[in-house]
């Protein structure tokens, strides 16, 4: 971080808030009990009490769902199996559903089929690269959505500073929740999937950091 602490001058901090958050947690009783030359690993205090661990992040292409040389018969197969299964579960939900009437049937499909394509289509694609954290995309294909709600419209992408467009550059995935160890559902932060617009003009320069545009989206609520 970008801090220290100015008694000890080792401790660092990405700002004020972790700083005496970490005071309080302990860094008054450890703070300048080690020499100044002392570069021991333990002259370091420990933060895991409010810091995420951390990782590698490795980049690799994306790769299809089936690989090419996939034979026709496997994905026929495949497909009359998947049939059957839909089939066997669609007589199943006629039976629960014989109660409703025939409007409220029509208007549940209709939202089901939409919102569970969307939501299917999501994980087919993360299916390969189950470890995936981030999707970067800059100037191609849009994100990848976890529902078709809450999807931001062009006018609600605001433009960058310096008068250009925002565009899409890369989303951050849910699995990122899990390797964080804060998952838990109801007691920690949460989302579908984090979709960050920049500059399409990539203003700017130098080490100066430039505020971009973060869209949060979060699972529909039929999702399963």
């Amino acid at each position: 971080g970008p801090r220290c602490c100015g008694r000890c001058r080792r401790a660092a901090y990405c700002g004020p808030e972790h700083q005496a958050l970490d005071w309080r947690r302990g860094h008054r009783r450890s703070c300048g009990q080690h020499n100044a030359g002392d570069d021991s690993a333990d002259a370091i205090p420990e933060h895991n009490e409010f810091l995420f661990p951390e990782y590698e992040i490795l980049i690799e292409p994306e790769e299809p769902e089936f690989p090419a040389d996939s034979t026709d018969d496997e994905k026929g197969a495949e497909d009359t199996t998947k049939d059957a299964k839909e089939q066997e579960e669609l007589g199943a939900a006629d039976e629960a559903f014989q109660s409703l009437d025939e409007e409220t049937l029509e208007a549940m499909a209709k939202h089901e089929t939409e919102e569970e394509k969307i939501f299917r289509m999501f994980k087919e694609q993360i299916a390969a690269e189950p470890e995936q954290i981030i999707r970067y995309c800059r100037g191609g294909e849009g994100p990848l959505w976890v529902s078709g709600e809450n999807k931001p419209e062009e006018k609600d992408i605001p433009n960058c500073v310096c008068g250009a467009k925002r565009i899409f550059e890369f989303q951050i995935m849910p699995q990122l929740l899990n390797h964080l160890h804060v998952d838990s559902l109801g007691e920690s932060i949460d989302w579908g999937t984090l979709v960050v617009y920049t500059c399409a003009d990539s203003c700017g320069g130098g080490d100066e950091y430039l505020e971009e545009f973060i869209w949060k989206q979060d699972y529909s609520v039929g999702c399963t």
